[in-house]
């Protein structure tokens, strides 16, 4: 299985930034088949930026999308509007759920919008700092991906991602242990199966998200079940982004040679 390297650039860079940061990003990533680099820019440099990028190089992921199709919701950007411009949208981020307030019928609707428009949506569920305190992580994963897929089709789940992004653990330097990284990953994979069986739970891709850096990446990429990482700060960081990327590269080609 490929592994994806995504970096969600959040709500930083303005357009010519972000043209003049992927076109030095596009001078050190390599094209690798067994690597799916992914760059998350603002709305507003998602056009440009389809234009400019080698599309074999990276592809462009939307921050969000509303889950109407078109009508008078002044402000919002439809999956159908994306429709050309990006390939994958981040669905049920944490900061959409937590500061914005959306809850798990919105983000299944939205990712019902984006399967239906052709969009890949990566669903990201994950646990509070309470709720891990708490030992409710099995049960907040559970709840994030039922909502999150309740009304997807098994048909359709070759064409979902989902991301584990515990809360705390984004922005804050701080990352959970491998070993709880793994029995995340398995319990996501566990309620997938409840839902749509054990063959497609053993697809689908599931990436970790969470102050991942060029540090950490080699270790969590080589945790059991992890398919990629969902990288913010040091997306923002060229070096950093592109060694991600190669470290990916190297562990994909290892897996091949074992294979």
């Amino acid at each position: 299985m490929k592994k994806f390297v995504i970096g969600n650039w959040k709500m930083n860079l303005n357009v010519h930034e972000a043209s003049l940061f992927a076109a030095k990003l596009a001078q050190d990533i390599p094209i690798r088949r067994g690597v799916e680099t992914i760059i998350c820019p603002s709305f507003l440099a998602l056009e440009p930026l389809s234009l400019q990028i080698d599309h074999r190089q990276m592809k462009l992921c939307a921050q969000n999308c509303y889950w109407r199709d078109s009508g008078a919701f002044t402000g919002e950007i439809s999956a159908t509007q994306l429709r050309g411009l990006a390939q994958y949208v981040l669905v049920g981020h944490s900061e959409r759920r937590n500061i914005f307030d959306e809850d798990d019928r919105e983000i299944r609707f939205k990712v019902q919008a984006a399967l239906r428009n052709g969009l890949t949506p990566i669903l990201c569920v994950g646990e509070t700092e309470f709720e891990y305190n708490e030992g409710d992580t099995p049960h907040v994963l559970n709840d994030h991906v039922a909502g999150g897929l309740l009304n997807v089709g098994s048909d359709q789940m070759d064409d979902v991602i989902i991301a584990y992004e515990p809360v705390w653990a984004i922005g804050s330097g701080k990352t959970p242990k491998l070993e709880e990284i793994e029995k995340a990953i398995e319990l996501i994979r566990t309620q997938v199966a409840h839902m749509f069986g054990k063959s497609i739970a053993k697809n689908v891709p599931i990436l970790y998200g969470g102050s991942v850096n060029l540090t950490n990446a080699r270790a969590i990429l080589s945790v059991k079940g992890v398919d990629g990482l969902l990288i913010a700060t040091a997306s923002l960081i060229a070096p950093e982004f592109v060694g991600i990327v190669e470290i990916a590269s190297e562990l994909v080609k290892k897996e091949g040679e074992k294979g």
